[in-house]
């Protein structure tokens, strides 16, 4: 994982790219990296949120063209279309992985998040970011359309006729537009500062209410013309809830008037 570095500390992953030398473009390795660093906090119960961020001058640049010519003699079908990670291959995976962890993941884009590395912002449940950052839908430049999971995240962020100049352009926008589209969720001079404050506020939340809104979030973007389905879904996530020990030291901690303390 030496494109990637991973710190948890009071509850928060800190997940940051670092190959800021090269605007942490994605080659093979990097993707590789992104993904085990994701998969790695799976299944971890001591963490509550996560951050996520580029070192250096910018989020990520998206994919490292040079480095992605030595994949030029495979066949397309065979290195794409096969499932190797769930309902992903490598290349979704290294932007699904963070919608598939049960914590929120909160991202601090700076600089430029072009094409893939976009996406993974997309990825996340948040997105802070620099007034000044550029981003793209970059594929169309290189005759190619977005296929790291974006089109599964893209239109429960934005228009259709929004996704669809971006994506027939490819043209470059800042962050003060992106946020009209909705997709940034706010502006910030220090995204990371603003990522870090938000990620620390989560983490004196109830644990395991926190896991079941996020995955009741996606239960419901997955099924917005299954109202019923929704519906039935939330009561059975509240009723995991109630009297269990995560909610009712919330309770006491609010009739007290301190900082919650969860076991």
């Amino acid at each position: 994982m030496s494109r990637v570095s991973v710190e948890i500390e009071n509850h928060i992953a800190h997940v940051t790219l670092t190959r800021g030398d090269k605007l942490n473009a994605l080659d093979p390795k990097m993707m590789q990296a992104i993904v085990e660093a994701g998969e790695s906090l799976m299944d971890n119960s001591d963490v509550r949120a996560v951050v996520l961020s580029g070192e250096g001058k910018a989020f990520c640049a998206g994919l490292d063209v040079m480095s992605f010519g030595a994949m030029a003699g495979q066949d397309p079908e065979e290195m794409l279309v096969p499932r190797s990670h769930g309902n992903s291959n490598l290349f979704q995976q290294v932007v699904m992985v963070w919608r598939k962890l049960p914590v929120p993941v909160i991202a601090a884009v700076k600089g430029v998040a072009y094409g893939g590395g976009f996406q993974i912002a997309l990825g996340a449940d948040v997105r802070f970011a620099a007034p000044d950052t550029r981003m793209s839908v970059m594929e169309m430049k290189w005759g190619i359309v977005p296929d790291m999971g974006g089109m599964a995240l893209l239109p429960h962020l934005t228009r259709s006729d929004v996704l669809r100049k971006l994506t027939y352009t490819a043209e470059t926008f800042d962050a003060e537009q992106a946020l009209a589209w909705g997709l940034v969720t706010e502006l910030a001079e220090d995204p990371l500062a603003a990522a870090k404050t938000l990620a620390e506020e989560i983490v004196n939340k109830s644990p395991s209410a926190i896991r079941a809104a996020k995955a009741l979030i996606g239960f419901a973007e997955g099924n917005t013309n299954e109202p019923d389905a929704v519906l039935l879904e939330e009561s059975k996530v509240q009723a995991t809830l109630i009297g269990k020990p995560h909610q009712m030291e919330m309770i006491a901690a609010n009739l007290q008037k301190r900082k919650p303390n969860f076991k």
